[in-house]
Parts: C-alpha cells; sequence; structure tokens
C-alpha cells in the first residue's frame, strides 16, 4: 500500500506544478489577467510543501517525481489543452512511470 500512496502524493504533487506554471502561461501567452499568478504562485508553493511529504533522500524523491509529472503532463495535454496523446507519448509516459517505480521501490541496503 504504501507505493499506492507514494503514487498519489506525486500525482497531486505534479498537479500543484503543472498548474502552478499554467496560469502564468495563460497570462503571458493567451493575455488572461494578471490575477491568475496569485494561485499560481500558491500553487508552486503546494507543490515545494508536497515534495517535502516524502519520507525518503530528496535526490530521490526529485528524481523518481520525474516520472510522474512527464505522465501528469501528458494527461493534463489531454484534459484540459483537448489534445489526445499519441502512441509515442503513451508509450514514453509509461517509461517514465516503470523508472519511477525503479528509482522509489527498489529495494535498498
Amino acid at each position: 500500500m504504501p507505493e499506492i500512496k507514494t503514487f498519489a502524493l506525486f500525482a497531486i504533487t505534479a498537479l500543484a506544478e503543472i498548474l502552478g506554471c499554467y496560469l502564468p502561461y495563460l497570462w503571458l501567452r493567451e493575455g488572461k489577467s494578471v490575477w491568475l499568478l496569485v494561485p499560481a504562485a500558491l500553487s508552486l508553493a503546494l507543490f515545494a510543501w508536497l515534495l517535502s511529504l516524502h519520507p525518503t533522500a530528496a535526490g530521490r524523491v526529485y528524481a523518481a517525481y520525474g516520472g510522474v509529472y512527464i505522465c501528469m503532463a501528458i494527461f493534463w495535454l489531454w484534459a484540459v489543452e483537448g489534445i489526445r496523446p499519441t502512441t509515442w507519448d503513451v508509450l514514453g509516459s509509461g517509461v517514465a512511470l516503470l523508472g519511477m517505480a525503479i528509482i522509489m521501490f527498489a529495494p535498498r541496503a
């Protein structure tokens, strides 16, 4: 069960980071309100706090988190931007998740 909790925490963390970066993108590239920077900053602060909740070494957490981030970014592409992922997007996400699992769940001495 710790694997499911770890993955869920990574997924929520990734959504916080993606939202924190997407809102300034909307302001800068799409001409949306500058006020989007307020929830963006809060979302990025939440992202940093969520990363700190993992009980293992920070470097390992950051490396493994990258795999889940890739998967969540592809999901965002589909769910928010309305662009259907290609087979290569899905395959790449799967490889990234496999890397995350190896890094986080390999036996340690």
